[in-house]
């Protein structure tokens, strides 16, 4: 029996088809994207006239590892995509006993349970047991949950001991990254960063592996050559230098957030949590909730397993907002 479909945010067809009579344009909250995103720079034909050459790819990277303050930028390796990584790692591993620090973003056990791999979910780090390798999303999805740096430094050394494995994906870390791992990275750890999320650009299509420069390579060699497109690579290139709308951004969303905290709040039966891109709410009226903003042409992310939660993206427009008030205030 094959495994059932995994829920992503984003899908506007399934709310075109659960929700056929729904106002247009519909308004997508589903997703944890900047709604705001980078102003493209200009794309010269010749981006899409040739393959990307290695000082391309080395650039790229020399620029992410800038951004995410990686020692060495031998260290970085581009992608894309990070859920390519995600897939790609458990081929790159032997046979593992894996704990997944959950509930979380199900693309990862999906992966490693998919390449033969024994696959746990604890509710703590304090449960991993005999585990091989331990995979943490931080700031967690969709909850929010940070780890501290120090709590995940002593997680690596205790792995390392029995030769095992720290993964760390990091998508959300650019405007929730206080306890980021990249800079002080131990050697039997590795960091999955996302581009699109943060730049609001997810159809570029970029994400990056940190890790050791032995097994940097051993990603690198596995992706193949040209594995990014020239044109997502000046993209992704001359935004991650660019500190100064990265941190105007996410002091914007920041704000964002708390005004939808502000919406929410009533609405829940604890505080929204959640990261600066997107807030989770808990309520026992969350399917009825679901289905009132889905008839007023607004589509938040609901939960296989556990029917309480509605995670809502930012609204990117004055417009949007002023829907969304509507539409909670009128449920």
């Amino acid at each position: 029996m094959s495994e059932a479909r995994i829920w992503h945010g984003g899908d506007l067809d399934e709310a075109r088809r659960l929700f056929p009579d729904a106002p247009y344009p519909w308004i997508d909250l589903s997703t944890g994207i900047n709604p705001i995103p980078y102003p493209m720079p200009p794309l010269p034909a010749r981006l899409f006239e040739r393959l990307p050459s290695p000082a391309d790819h080395r650039d790229l990277e020399a620029a992410a590892a800038e951004a995410y303050g990686a020692a060495d930028p031998a260290m970085v390796v581009g992608a894309p995509g990070t859920q390519v990584l995600i897939s790609l790692l458990p081929a790159l591993c032997p046979w593992s006993r894996v704990a997944i620090l959950g509930p979380t973003y199900a693309e990862h056990a999906h992966a490693w349970r998919g390449a033969g791999h024994e696959v746990s979910e604890i509710g703590t780090v304090d449960g991993i047991g005999e585990a091989d390798i331990v995979v943490v999303v931080n700031p967690n999805n969709p909850d929010g949950r940070l780890l501290r740096r120090a709590t995940l430094l002593e997680q690596a050394e205790h792995l390392k001991h029995r030769g095992g494995w720290l993964v760390v994906d990091e998508a959300f870390a650019d405007f929730d990254g206080d306890e980021t791992l990249v800079p002080v990275l131990p050697e039997n750890a590795i960091v999955l960063r996302s581009f699109g999320k943060t730049y609001g650009l997810a159809g570029v299509r970029l994400g990056f592996a940190v890790a050791a420069t032995g097994f940097a390579e051993k990603v690198r060699t596995a992706l193949g050559p040209w594995s990014i497109s020239g044109p997502a690579m000046e993209v992704g290139r001359v935004a991650l230098r660019d500190p100064v709308w990265r941190k105007a951004a996410q002091g914007a969303r920041a704000e964002d957030a708390r005004r939808l905290d502000g919406l929410l709040s009533p609405l829940s039966d604890r505080a929204p949590e959640g990261t600066v891109l997107y807030r989770l709410m808990d309520s026992s009226r969350a399917p009825d909730l679901f289905s009132h903003l889905g008839h007023h042409g607004i589509w938040v992310r609901r939960f296989q397993n556990d029917p309480r939660l509605l995670r809502f993206g930012l609204p990117g427009s004055a417009g949007n907002w002023r829907r969304l008030e509507i539409a909670l205030r009128a449920f």
